[in-house]
This record gives C-alpha cells, sequence and structure tokens, in this order.
C-alpha cells in the first residue's frame, strides 16, 4: 500500500486558520462531554428523570457516537468531508437545541442520541480534513498534536466552565453552548476548509452499515454494564452478539468491491501497529483514571472536587507532552518518541504499584502525571502515522477507526481492568465480615461500614492492593508497546 511522501506542498495563512476552525470543534466535544457530568443532577431533578434515564442520558451519546463512527467515516470519504462536517455541524446544533429545551427525560435521551450521530461526523471529517491541509507530514504532525491538545485542554477545563454556567443559568446552557461554535463552523468552514473525497468511491452498502452497528452497539453496551454492575448473563451475551456480528462484517468486507471498511488498511505495519498500540493505551489509561480516582474519593476520603483538582496536574502535563511530541519527533523519531512515551507511561505505573492505603495521594498524583505525559507523546505522533500510512483518498475510514479504537480503549479499560481490581478487592477480604455490603465495592463499603472504623480501614486495604495489582499489568503492558513500537515503528519517518 503506498504511503504518502513525507515532504509535500507545505501550508500557508489558511490552512493554519482553517485547523483553529477544527480545534474549536475539538475543544467543544471534550467540554460538552464534561460538562454534562455536573449538569446531570439539576436536569433530573428538573426533568424527574430516575436512575435508569440518567445512565441512558449519559451513554446513548457514546453509544451512538461509537457506533456510526466507522459509517460516517467512510461516507465523508464518499460525498465529501468539509460537506459531512457541514451537514454534522447543522444537524448537532440542532439537536444541542432541542436537548437544551427538552420537556422530558425521554426527550433529552432522543436529542442526546442524535448528538452522538452528528458528533460522529465531526471528528473523522476534521481530522481527515487535517490529512488533506497539510501534506507535509511534519506540519501534519505538529497540527494533529495542537488538535489533540485543544481536545485535552476543553477536557481541563469542563468542570470550570461547567460549573460557572450552572452558577448562572439553567441546565440547558450546559448545551447551548455548543450551538455559536457550530455556527462558526458553518460560516467559516466554507471558506477556510477544503473539500475532498474519493473519485473513485462506490455506493454505501446500507447492509455493511447495519452490521457495523449490530458490531459495536453490543460490544460497547456489553462493557459499559460489566463495568457498571459486573459479569451478568445480558451484557456477557452482548458482547457474544457483537463478537459474531463482527465475523459476518468482516467476511462481507472482504467481498465487496468497494466495502464500507478497507481491510487492506491492516496490511500496512505502520498503520496496524500504531493503532493497536493506541487502543490499548487507551485500555490502560482508562483503567487506570477509574482506579485511582476511586482511591481519591473512597481511600483518601476526598469530595469530588478536591479529587478532581488533584487529576488538574495529569491532564496539564497531557497537553504540554502532546504539544511537545511532534517537535521530539522531528529530532529523535517517530518510533522513539512513541517508545520513550510508553515507556515513561510505565514509570508513572510502577509508581501506583507502590501506593500505600492510607497517604498515596502524592504517589497517586505523580504516577497520573508521568502516565499522562508518556501516553500523550505517542497519541501526539501516534495519529500522524496513522494518517499518513492510509491513502489520501481514505483519509476518512483511517480518523473513523482511530476514534472507534479510543473509545472501545475506555471501555474495555474500565470493564476488563475495574473488573480486576474488584476481584482483588474482594478477595484480599476475609470470608465472613460482619457487614457482607462490604464485599460488593468499595464505594458500598464506605456507606455500609462508615460506623466501624475497624471495616473501612480493611476495605481501603483490599481496594488499594486491588490498585497496586491492576497497576502492575497496565506497566507491563505499557512496556511491551514500548518494545514493539520501537521493533515495528523504528524505520517510519519521523
Amino acid at each position: 500500500m503506498n504511503t504518502t511522501t513525507t515532504e509535500g506542498a507545505r501550508a500557508g495563512r489558511r490552512e493554519w486558520t482553517g485547523l483553529a476552525v477544527l480545534a474549536s470543534v475539538a475543544l467543544l466535544l471534550s467540554v460538552d462531554v464534561s460538562v454534562l457530568y455536573l449538569a446531570l443532577p439539576h436536569l433530573s431533578a428538573d426533568l424527574g428523570a430516575g436512575a435508569p434515564q440518567q445512565l441512558w442520558i449519559m451513554d446513548i451519546y457514546s453509544f451512538m457516537l461509537a457506533g456510526f463512527l466507522v459509517t460516517m467515516g467512510t461516507l465523508g470519504d464518499r460525498i465529501g468531508r468539509r460537506r459531512l462536517l457541514m451537514i454534522g455541524a447543522t444537524a448537532f446544533g440542532a439537536a444541542s437545541v432541542v436537548a437544551a429545551y427538552s420537556v422530558s427525560a425521554e426527550m433529552l435521551i432522543v436529542a442526546r442520541a442524535l448528538l452522538g450521530i452528528a458528533g460522529a461526523t465531526l471528528m473523522p471529517s476534521s481530522m481527515a480534513l487535517i490529512r488533506n491541509m497539510f501534506q507535509d507530514a511534519k506540519q501534519m504532525g505538529t497540527a494533529i498534536g495542537l488538535w489533540f491538545g485543544c481536545f485535552m485542554l476543553g477536557m481541563a477545563a469542563g468542570p470550570i466552565v461547567g460549573g460557572l454556567l450552572l452558577e448562572h443559568f439553567w441546565w440547558g446552557a450546559a448545551f447551548l453552548m455548543g450551538v455559536p461554535f457550530m455556527v462558526a463552523l458553518l460560516v467559516a468552514g466554507r471558506t477556510l476548509l477544503p473539500e475532498y473525497r474519493d473519485p473513485n468511491a462506490g455506493r454505501l452498502d446500507l447492509a455493511s452499515v447495519a452490521l457495523s452497528l449490530a458490531t459495536i452497539l453490543p460490544v460497547v453496551y456489553g462493557l459499559k454494564e460489566i463495568a457498571r454492575g459486573g459479569w451478568h448473563p445480558v451484557p456477557v451475551a452482548a458482547v457474544v452478539a457483537g463478537a459474531a456480528f463482527a465475523v459476518v462484517f468482516v467476511r462481507r468486507q472482504r467481498r465487496l468491491a468497494d466495502p464500507l471498511l478497507d481491510l487492506r488498511l491492516f496490511g500496512n505495519r505502520a498503520f496496524a501497529t500504531t493503532l493497536g498500540t493506541m487502543l490499548l493505551g487507551g485500555v490502560v489509561m482508562a483503567g487506570t483514571t477509574l482506579m485511582t480516582t476511586q482511591y481519591l474519593q473512597t481511600v483518601e476520603a476526598m469530595s469530588p472536587l478536591e479529587a478532581g483538582l488533584w487529576l488538574v496536574p495529569q491532564n496539564l502535563a497531557m497537553i504540554v507532552a502532546l504539544g511537545l511530541a511532534p517537535a521530539l519527533a522531528r529530532r529523535v523519531g517517530t518510533a522513539y518518541v512513541m517508545a520513550g512515551g510508553f515507556a515513561v507511561g510505565a514509570v508513572g505505573l510502577f509508581l501506583h504499584t507502590q501506593v500505600p492505603s492510607a497517604g498515596g495521594t502524592g504517589l497517586v498524583v505523580a504516577g497520573l502525571v508521568l502516565a499522562s505525559a508518556g501516553i500523550a507523546l505517542p497519541m501526539g505522533v501516534g495519529n500522524g502515522v496513522i494518517m499518513t500510512a492510509a491513502p489520501a483518498e481514505k483519509a476518512g475510514s483511517a480518523a473513523s477507526l482511530s476514534e472507534t479504537g479510543g473509545e472501545f480503549g475506555v471501555a474495555v479499560g474500565v470493564a476488563a481492568l475495574g473488573s480486576l481490581g474488584s476481584a482483588v478487592y474482594r478477595g484480599q477480604l476475609p470470608e465472613h465480615l460482619p457487614v457482607e455490603a462490604v464485599r460488593e465495592s468499595i464505594t458500598a463499603a464506605v456507606i455500609a461500614a462508615k460506623d466501624r472504623p475497624d471495616l473501612l480501614d480493611l476495605a481501603r486495604a483490599a481496594f488499594t492492593t486491588g490498585l497496586n495489582t491492576v497497576a502492575v499489568v497496565s506497566a507491563i503492558t505499557f512496556v511491551g508497546l514500548a518494545a514493539l513500537t520501537l521493533v515495528v515503528l523504528r524505520r517510519h519517518a519521523a
């Protein structure tokens, strides 16, 4: 498979200004997710949303986003990436207004589903357009690093923005915040963003679209439910069903002349290796964030706000590392930056193996800073590798695979590493407990044993052992990823 050369026409002011427009979309989408966590109690009280409805309000967006990413990435290759971006921006703005003025929980769930589908058009289209706008590989690496930096900045700023909004306005303002961004994209995008589509693309295969949804949606649903409630028959069956549909989907793609997903992309070693390492890196970081956040709130007894403030350094470290990654890659090479990042992350995760059951905040935060900075280095250059390894006409498909891998990484990490931590937690507890609710989880233990310091100390020690165990597995995984990237990508151009 041909890849683009490392040298090409250099981008000018128009392209960099267009990047600012695309980066604002990434900033909005990341802020939008974190703001909703703060708005949920307010909107639930106003709309009378029960616990199941609250879960659907939160989850339906990620379900739809993950389910439609592959379809929308390929659709952009066929009908035009800028055109799809404009359609998605219009739909996102309209759905945001509907969400803001929802009069029932059901109406908000539908609006959130539409936001997820619209969001699936924005991310892969943005990254694919960056691939078209920046022909020089070095500039493209910088552009993608800046784009991801804005995404992480939004994650860090989300709680602050959300707090200010909800202090002065009603919960619907959290959704209306995105409307000006979409209007600006519609106005500026037609002038600043180029149009591109695959001139040889065939028709969209609707059967493949249905199969991709039947693959992704059950798997994401099942993983989320396993992470939330454990290994029960329904979520496990959902994952198995999704895996079965995946087999059918892959077989169909191999037979089609114009497949929804071109499996030949995986024939490129740089593409396949980088996509796989990004997926596994996401698995580790999702599980690590879950365990450490619970540690701060349950073992160290912090409020959600206090715990959130202790997580700010990790977000800042990630933003800085994302910005440095392209420049480092130009000096020492992409493979060494990615491998070095995973090695730094492994050191941070090793610190988590030493966290004690009391007074471990310093080690937790230091480990998170190193792990986050470490994973940000391969993130900052890895997507550039993915985009340059794919032919220009398949950039939308490549971008959608990268985004879908990210969604799966989070879901798998929370489910798998969260389950590992829970299993170790229960295994560390005595067979007979005076308060059996302690065995369910550390969160249940904090509530059930609040008047039993001895039981609470026992539960906190058991949970910390679970965190240490997850850290061991995660650190070993990062060491393996460092070796893999160094071996496979060493010859890849910086």
